[in-house]
């Protein structure tokens, strides 16, 4: 709902009296002012929710890339050193043995630590586990964005239907508003602080 069209129902409801109950299209024109701050508020978390998704998905991807590489050059380190040691000429001078068996332990322990580097977090465990922490945020991230989008739209719904009410006159209608406003918070809520809460996968 645009911030204009907000504005036009707040502003009809504040001038639409139905003989006594000028009152009561006051107090209406105040519940929709309110549903309006409440709705600036739930589409400030669909847009965080939504920017914190898009950079959780990105992230867990570059990670996932990352680890790929850190597969492949460790397989590489490890064939390398297991094709030395295998075609290595017998008979070599002592001096010689000695340089090719460095070499080949220098390939199986670059090998290790593509695997696991926890001083720079940046071997393929370590990756592995940031790369799963990323797609839980990006996860929890989308459940929540779709948690404010229930909560606008019940929120959207609930400034129609207390339009409806100051200009038909029917009271039934600002109560049912009310109700539609009181779910909308609730989901915000859900949204902020337990999106997983209602499993919406």
């Amino acid at each position: 709902m645009e911030a204009h069209e907000t504005h036009e129902q707040i502003h009809h409801a504040a001038h639409h009296g139905h003989g006594g109950g000028n009152s009561r299209s006051k107090r209406i024109a105040i519940m929709i002012s309110v549903l309006a701050c409440l709705l600036a508020l739930v589409e400030t978390g669909v847009k965080g929710s939504q920017n914190v998704y898009q950079a959780a998905n990105i992230e867990a991807a570059n990670l996932w890339a990352f680890f790929q590489a850190k597969s492949i050059r460790m397989t590489n380190m490890r064939t390398a050193a297991d094709s030395l040691e295998a075609l290595a000429p017998v008979n070599l001078p002592d001096d010689r043995q000695a340089l090719l068996q460095k070499r080949a332990a220098d390939w199986r322990a670059a090998a290790l630590r593509y695997d696991s580097e926890p001083e720079t977090g940046e071997g393929r465990k370590e990756l592995a586990a940031r790369a799963k922490l990323a797609e839980e945020r990006r996860d929890q991230a989308l459940v929540a964005y779709h948690v404010f989008e229930y909560a606008a739209a019940a929120l959207q719904i609930a400034i129609v239907v207390a339009s409806a009410s100051v200009v038909s006159g029917v009271l039934a209608l600002a109560f049912g508003a009310a109700g539609l406003g009181c779910l909308g918070v609730a989901l915000a809520l859900v949204g902020w602080l337990a999106p997983n809460l209602l499993h919406l996968h």
